[in-house]
């Protein structure tokens, strides 16, 4: 395996993330082609299989678990020797992968704008995920910088909070609990929710909260995104649970009630994390001093005016 290039490792990585030579290609701006030839050189250079290939089906190999845990070793050393390169340039630029839960799209877009204003030369790379799939992520060295809510006990990360996040019970506008005030947990036992999926922060946080309230949930409708979620709320499938800083523009439009529950809103913290071995290149110090610093004040200016009174 001594003549494997990186970029053989590279594509071997990708191929294996997406388990699709095609999807491989269009994230690496390569064609297909190009692609199997530099899988079928790096199993020329290992004298084995790295996958097998059913019709359009692709798997790792026991060959090729084993190789890709050496190949995501060699390509994280590689980029943080890229980032100490950097650090010593006193330069920011280059690429600064970023990982999100899906409910900080309603607002990281906005700061990010912000931040490349400041800083033209970074180009950046955004990643979306539930809170489990985040975690695999920063384990697997591929992202520098992950935006989410509770942070990650399975691995050994930096977390610093840099804002509130409120999360709140929602429904239709129409809906007989909308227009009322002072409602116990006890009270939403009959009715049907609209749920994440498990792995997701906002149902691990819905589960707490009906835990400790000793209240058993009706849960119904299960979905895969936050904007799905919403929409099976504000079409009367349901109530939902979910971050205040998803909600904004259905608020401002009618769309949606946010309801007068017992104990809510469930304030959580927004979290800027990265793994304690990692070295931040200079665009991810950037990036992290510009959440810790801008974070709460933004979120405020831009969603105060929805949190409940009683708040």
């Amino acid at each position: 395996m001594k003549n494997a290039t990186f970029r053989q490792l590279r594509v071997f990585n990708e191929v294996a993330k997406n388990l699709s030579f095609i999807r491989a290609a269009e994230h690496l701006h390569l064609t297909p082609p190009a692609v199997t030839m530099q899988i079928k050189e790096l199993e020329g250079h290992i004298g084995l299989p790295l996958f097998e290939r059913q019709g359009r089906k692709v798997s790792l190999t026991t060959v090729g678990e084993y190789m890709l845990v050496y190949a995501r070793r060699i390509l994280a050393t590689l980029k943080d020797a890229e980032d100490a390169a950097a650090r010593l340039q006193h330069v920011e630029t280059g690429v600064l992968t970023i990982g999100m839960v899906s409910t900080a799209k309603y607002y990281l877009m906005t700061m990010l704008a912000k931040f490349r204003s400041k800083h033209p030369g970074v180009d950046i790379r955004l990643t979306v995920g539930n809170r489990e799939q985040l975690v695999k992520m920063l384990q697997a060295n591929e992202v520098d910088i992950a935006i989410m809510g509770r942070p990650p006990k399975e691995l050994q990360t930096r977390a610093e909070p840099f804002a509130a996040h409120p999360h709140v019970f929602v429904a239709a506008p129409h809906h007989p609990l909308a227009e009322r005030k002072h409602i116990s947990v006890e009270e939403l036992r009959g009715h049907d929710f609209i749920v994440r999926e498990q792995g997701s922060g906002t149902r691990a946080a819905m589960e707490k909260f009906f835990t400790d309230a000793h209240v058993q949930a009706n849960l119904k409708v299960q979905v895969q995104s936050s904007e799905t979620l919403k929409q099976a709320v504000m079409a009367g499938l349901g109530l939902g649970f979910v971050s205040l800083h998803t909600i904004g523009s259905e608020l401002a439009h009618h769309q949606i009630a946010v309801l007068d529950v017992a104990g809510t809103p469930v304030v959580r913290a927004w979290n800027v994390v990265h793994t304690q071995s990692k070295m931040l290149s200079p665009a991810a110090e950037a990036f992290r001093y510009e959440m810790l610093e801008n974070g709460e004040t933004f979120l405020a200016q831009k969603f105060g005016q929805f949190l409940p009174v009683s708040a």
